[in-house]
């Protein structure tokens, strides 16, 4: 999710789900060690839990960037094993690790020996043509031993060469069966999987063969989903918030405390832009948030324009039915 689960996104989430454990976009170790940390690893206290994601193939380098993880308070550190896309191929870390399972092990080991907070490993089922379910179960047999316990796994095989990232979210087949297997062949370990998943009632079945399910796109352009997770796959009394009026409202504090702050509203309200997705009125919303001629107007004003457009044109579909199709008017 590299551009799109930034602190700003991770922050309006968290609004709609108290429980669901969040994961920064990736970062390389590079980036962290010879860059800007602040930039890539502040984050408000309110994301809790949250998880750093690491890209990375160097165990003296990942363990480093562990110890960051710990001291900036993050509880968990994840290491990306299933990223296809080329530049990350170039860094020699990614999807293209699952060929290398002794040197994630290192790295696995590395950083445990470095942090008390959980180490987690992502991966892919396979990799290019590799479709045999001993591959997988040989990967994480390998990491396991190295003192991993947590595995979130995509249900597709990297393609690491003829397809993009994108197309490796969709061609590659996605084989839930293998995953549902290794938690079988691996009962003691808690398996995640990811890929495809984007119902409540999807997560569910899931959830009758795996330890837990992650989502990602799905609940990026359909956030108000999450705000009934916390009741359902938590056990929560109520959800943190009861209506998309009410999410908006506390969203409209955070950009003014964003704008406060010298940064631009709107680099954080592009990730908010779902939140009326499926209900009359909504693409007239995004629509006002989105135009650029509106970027130096205050945030109220802004909102006060996006609510006024959303509200007349689902009143308009109240009034004509045909203008109903699509619901996103």
């Amino acid at each position: 999710m590299l551009d799109w689960t930034d602190r700003h996104c991770r922050y309006f989430h968290r609004l709609l789900t108290r429980h669901t454990l969040l994961y920064t976009e990736m970062v390389t170790t590079g980036a962290l060690l010879h860059g800007d940390q602040p930039r890539h690893l502040d984050f408000s206290e309110q994301e809790h839990p949250v998880a750093l994601q690491l890209g990375g193939s160097e165990p003296a380098d990942l363990a480093a960037c562990a110890k960051l993880a710990q001291q900036w308070g993050y509880d968990e550190v994840n290491l990306n094993c299933g990223c296809p896309s080329e530049r990350v191929q170039r860094g020699a870390f990614g999807a293209c690790l699952m060929a290398e399972p002794g040197l994630v092990a290192d790295g696995v080991k590395a950083m445990k020996d470095a942090v008390s907070i959980p180490v987690t490993v992502k991966h892919r089922i396979g990799i290019d043509k590799i479709e045999s379910y001993d591959f997988v179960r040989d990967f994480v047999g390998t990491i396991a031993e190295a003192g991993c316990e947590v595995f979130i796994v995509h249900a597709r095989n990297a393609w690491l060469q003829g397809l993009s990232p994108k197309e490796n979210r969709d061609i590659p087949p996605l084989r839930y069966e293998l995953v549902h297997r290794l938690k079988q062949e691996f009962p003691a370990l808690t398996i995640a999987i990811n890929g495809g998943i984007k119902t409540d009632d999807q997560i569910e079945q899931q959830l009758a063969y795996v330890d837990g399910v992650m989502v990602g796109r799905q609940a990026y352009h359909e956030p108000w989903q999450m705000a009934g997770w916390d009741q359902r796959f938590f056990g929560a009394a109520a959800a943190p918030v009861q209506s998309r009026e009410a999410v908006e409202d506390q969203w409209l504090v955070y950009l003014e405390q964003q704008v406060a702050q010298g940064r631009p509203w709107s680099q954080a309200m592009r990730h908010a832009l779902g939140l009326w997705n499926g209900l009359p009125g909504a693409r007239r919303w995004r629509q006002v948030w989105s135009d650029h001629r509106l970027k130096h107007l205050p945030v109220r004003e802004v909102a006060r324009q996006a609510t006024e457009a959303r509200e007349t044109a689902a009143e308009i579909a109240r009034q004509h039915p045909a203008f109903q199709a699509p619901v996103d008017a």
